[in-house]
C-alpha cells in the first residue's frame, strides 16, 4: 500500500490509537499499556500510519534495558505494541512502521532494541531469539517470541542478562489499572 504516510503521534490521534489496538487484538490490554505509558512520562517514539486521513495502524517504542547479574546494565529500544487494524492489514503497514520506528530509534541513540512477538514478522527486520545473547525477559514467554537485534553492529555482543520494559508494561500493574 504506497498511498500510507507513518509519522509521529499527535495529541489528536489518541482514540485513534486506543481504537487500533482494541481491533488489531480484539482486547483492551494493549490500548491500557499505550495510556500507561503515555501517563508515566516515560519517554517514546510512538508512530502512527495514516492512511486516507485516518489512522490505521501504531508503533510504541519505550525504553528497555538489559541488566547482567554482575550489575552491568545496556538500554534497549523496547518494541510493543504495534497493532494494525484487521482491514488493513497484510498490506505492508505494520513492516513500514517498524522500519521506520527502528531507524528513529537509532537516531535517538538506541544500540539495541528488544521485542516479545511473532518470529515470522520480526525475523525480517533482524530480531533473532535474545537467547542467543543469554538475554531473557523478566517474564516467561516462549523463548523463540523473546527478540533482540543489535542497530548498531556488534550492539549485542557481551550484553546479556534479564531485559526489562518499563513499569507500566508490568501485567499486574496494568490489571490493577483496569480494576480501578
Amino acid at each position: 500500500m504506497s498511498d500510507v504516510t507513518i509519522r509521529p503521534e499527535v495529541g489528536n490521534d489518541l482514540l485513534a490509537i486506543d481504537r487500533v489496538h482494541r481491533e488489531a487484538f480484539g482486547r483492551e490490554e494493549e490500548a491500557l499499556m499505550v495510556r500507561t505509558v503515555r501517563e508515566s512520562g516515560e519517554p517514546t517514539i510512538s508512530l502512527v500510519a495514516v492512511a486516507n486521513g485516518n489512522v490505521v495502524g501504531h508503533v510504541l517504542f519505550t525504553r528497555g534495558t538489559i541488566s547482567s547479574s554482575d550489575r552491568r546494565a545496556w538500554a534497549a529500544a523496547a518494541l510493543a505494541p504495534m497493532g494494525v487494524l484487521p482491514e488493513y492489514q497484510r498490506q505492508g503497514i505494520g513492516s513500514k512502521l517498524v522500519e521506520r520506528g527502528l531507524r528513529e530509534c537509532l537516531d535517538s541513540g538506541y544500540e539495541r532494541a528488544i521485542v516479545l512477538g511473532h518470529p515470522s514478522f520480526y525475523t525480517r527486520f533482524g530480531f533473532r531469539p535474545a537467547q542467543q545473547w543469554h538475554i531473557r525477559w523478566e517474564h516467561s514467554p516462549p523463548i523463540e517470541a523473546f527478540m533482540a537485534v543489535a542497530l548498531v553492529p556488534g550492539a549485542l555482543e557481551g550484553c546479556s542478562g534479564i531485559a526489562r520494559y518499563p513499569p507500566a508494561f508490568d501485567p499486574t500493574e496494568n490489571d490493577e489499572k483496569s480494576r480501578a
